[in-house]
């Protein structure tokens, strides 16, 4: 499916985002039109999804990271689709991650300070349906956030 020369080119584009295809061209050592080419089979096949901006929230104000770990009341038909489409209205939550086993949905939270997190969590988090029991995790520090493949 990929050759060494799609892989050289994700690599470069994983680092760097901003990079041209001309630019992206001359690191792999094929011609502008080669790269552009590639890249949009790539795009077109879905191994490229898309291109996004990469945002620090703290930079923003928001300082709090919870991760909070749900589990829900499944003796409810709908609890994992009412669930999710109640958190997904919540503007705070980043990430909607769901499992199997003890923990069924995992939600990424961010706020502004304790007293905003706490403001969320009870205005908005303890009203979504068919929560059994929440687990909490504050964030005190992200060692690692490497999206890139190893290519």
């Amino acid at each position: 499916m990929l050759d060494d020369v799609d892989r050289r080119l994700l690599r470069h584009w994983q680092s760097d985002a901003s990079l041209s295809p001309a630019e992206l061209a001359e690191r792999v050592g094929i011609t502008s039109g080669k790269a552009a080419r590639r890249l949009t089979r790539m795009q077109e096949i879905g191994v490229i999804e898309g291109i996004s901006a990469v945002i620090d929230w703290a930079a923003l104000g928001y300082a709090v990271e919870v991760s909070l770990r749900i589990t829900l009341d499944k003796t409810q038909a709908r609890a994992f689709d009412d669930f999710i489409e109640a958190a997904r209205a919540v503007p705070e939550v980043t990430e909607i991650q769901t499992f199997l086993g003890r923990v069924d949905v995992r939600l990424n939270i961010i706020a502004r300070d304790m007293p905003h997190y706490q403001d969320i969590y009870r205005r908005r988090v303890l009203t979504l349906p068919h929560i059994a029991d929440i687990e909490a995790l504050m964030q005190i520090a992200q060692i690692k956030d490497e999206e890139a493949l190893p290519l």
